[in-house]
């Protein structure tokens, strides 16, 4: 696994190309998943993260954004993506020995920070710490440019959006996922409580209880890289197929707010979907392994979601 040295001496975290989901991707990402864990690892976490608000999770899903380029964060500017060194729209994939950076990247960051989760050597608030970035880079994994390599996960592609001129980037982590949900006004949080109980909804109930499931088929906790790159690879492919279908060079300066969001727009609402799904999956196996090392008695097992 790909840690920085420094990373495993001080057992915290964060320096990147590209700057992660917004702030209404990353929240609504952990909303959702306080909507699949159990009551007890909803416990877990309300004491680990010193909260007994609804918003436990979706309160310190931005944290790791707001602290990347202080002082003694800088170590984790790497750890919110991967670059795939790929050829879109011809080839889109991603490999972890080739595209992972020497000192991380989002896979291996990911990986040790459940592990961090894990440590009952390491103090409760180290420990508060690694979840806040576990929290995080779950939902980095799941918007696409941030599992990309070309112009730095579009920072350096300019493009229009309803008029406003921006980077690739920009429009992904932000302007589709605003748009799909009708606008922000002022603070992120109520519209995203708001999209992740329709989310919560649809995948209990609705468009997505079908596919639920097979969002977990490579959830295998004792082999977080695999999971991660498993991920990770489901998510470059839309590169290929939504974000770039026509190449780099095709969507510089074109207008992405018609009938590029239109197609877009479905693809960011199933992606926080998925990763607060898949966020709740993996908190849950976390919490109940802790907790198992501190009762020899209980099983390993996950409560079904």
């Amino acid at each position: 696994m790909k840690v920085s040295a420094s990373a495993l001496a001080m057992g915290l975290a964060v320096a990147p190309q590209a700057l992660a989901w917004g702030g209404l991707g990353h929240i609504t990402t952990a909303y959702v998943a306080s909507k699949f864990v159990s009551n007890t690892t909803e416990a877990f976490y309300k004491e680990l993260l010193r909260s007994d608000e609804p918003d436990y999770l979706a309160r310190v899903a931005t944290w790791a954004d707001s602290i990347r380029y202080s002082k003694w964060a800088r170590f984790t500017k790497n750890f919110h993506f991967i670059d795939a060194h790929d050829n879109p729209p011809h080839d889109c994939n991603v490999d972890f020995e080739r595209d992972c950076k020497e000192d991380g990247c989002v896979i291996s960051a990911l990986a040790n920070y459940t592990q961090q989760s894990l440590d009952h050597d390491l103090a409760p608030w180290l420990r508060a710490q690694a979840a806040k970035f576990v929290i995080h880079f779950v939902g980095d994994l799941h918007q696409p440019l941030h599992n990309e390599d070309v112009s730095r996960g579009g920072n350096g592609i300019y493009v229009n959006f309803d008029g406003h001129n921006l980077n690739l980037h920009h429009v992904w982590d932000s302007s589709i996922a605003e748009k799909w949900i009708g606008g922000i006004h002022r603070k992120p949080y109520p519209a995203a409580e708001k999209w992740a109980n329709e989310l919560a909804l649809a995948i209990t109930d609705g468009k997505f209880a079908e596919e639920k499931e097979a969002w977990l088929k490579d959830l295998n906790f004792d082999d977080p890289i695999a999971t991660a790159m498993a991920w990770s690879r489901e998510c470059n492919a839309l590169i290929c197929t939504h974000v770039l279908p026509e190449g780099p060079e095709a969507i510089v300066g074109k207008e992405l707010g018609g009938e590029y969001f239109d197609k877009a727009g479905p693809v960011i609402e199933r992606q926080v979907a998925r990763g607060g799904y898949r966020m709740a999956a993996w908190l849950e196996e976390i919490a109940m392994r802790y907790q198992a090392q501190q009762e020899p008695g209980l099983e390993l097992m996950s409560e079904e979601l």
